[in-house]
C-alpha cells in the first residue's frame, strides 16, 4: 500500500476535533446536568465493561501482531476502538445525567483508589487524540510510522482500559 500523506492529513484534522470534542464534553459532564427522565444508574457497570473488553481485545491485537496476522490485529484494533468509543458515548452520557457518586473508602484505599483514578483520567485526556494518529497511521499505510508510535501508545491505552474498570469496582459500593 502506497501511504497517503493527504488522507493523513484530513484525518490527524478529524482526530483533533473528535479530542477536542471529548476533552469538552468530559469537562461539561459534571458541570451541567440534563432530566431526560430516565433512569441510567444502569450504566456504570456497562460502561466498565466495555472498557474492560477493550483491554482484552487490545491484547489479543497485540498477539495477533507479534504472531504476523496483520489482518485479524487490524479486526482487533477496530473492535477495542469501537468498544472505546461506545465505552465513552455511555460514560458521557451517564455524567450528563446522573448525580457524581463519591468515593467513600478510607486509609491506603482512599490513597489507591485516587491514584488510579488520577491517572487514568489524565493518561485518558492525553491518549484519546494518539490513538487516532496511531489508527490513522496504520490506515493511510505508515505501517513503520504506525510501529513507533503503537509502541507507546498501546501501554498506555491498555493501562486506562484496565484501570476504568478498576476503579469502578472500587467505586461500585457507594453507588
Amino acid at each position: 500500500m502506497t501511504p497517503d500523506i493527504a488522507l493523513e492529513k484530513r484525518l490527524n484534522r478529524w482526530a483533533y476535533v473528535v479530542s477536542a470534542v471529548v476533552l469538552l464534553l468530559v469537562g461539561l459532564m459534571r458541570r451541567v446536568k440534563f432530566d431526560l427522565g430516565v433512569d441510567f444508574s444502569f450504566l456504570p457497570p456497562f460502561h466498565a465493561s466495555l472498557n474492560a473488553l477493550s483491554a482484552v481485545i487490545l491484547l489479543v491485537a497485540f498477539w495477533h501482531i507479534k504472531n504476523g496476522r496483520v489482518e485479524q490485529h487490524r479486526r482487533s484494533i477496530y473492535a477495542a476502538m469501537v468498544c472505546s468509543a461506545l465505552f465513552l458515548l455511555s460514560y458521557v452520557l451517564y455524567h450528563f445525567t446522573t448525580p457524581e457518586t463519591k468515593y467513600g473508602g478510607e486509609g491506603v484505599m482512599r490513597t489507591v483508589y485516587f491514584f488510579l483514578l488520577i491517572t487514568h483520567v489524565v493518561l485518558a485526556a492525553i491518549i484519546l487524540p494518539f490513538v487516532l494518529f496511531t489508527f490513522t497511521r496504520a490506515y493511510t499505510g505508515q505501517v513503520e510510522r504506525h510501529r513507533k508510535m503503537a509502541r507507546w501508545v498501546f501501554p498506555i491505552w491498555l493501562y486506562v482500559a484496565i484501570t476504568g474498570p478498576l476503579c469502578y469496582l472500587m467505586l461500585k459500593p457507594y453507588y
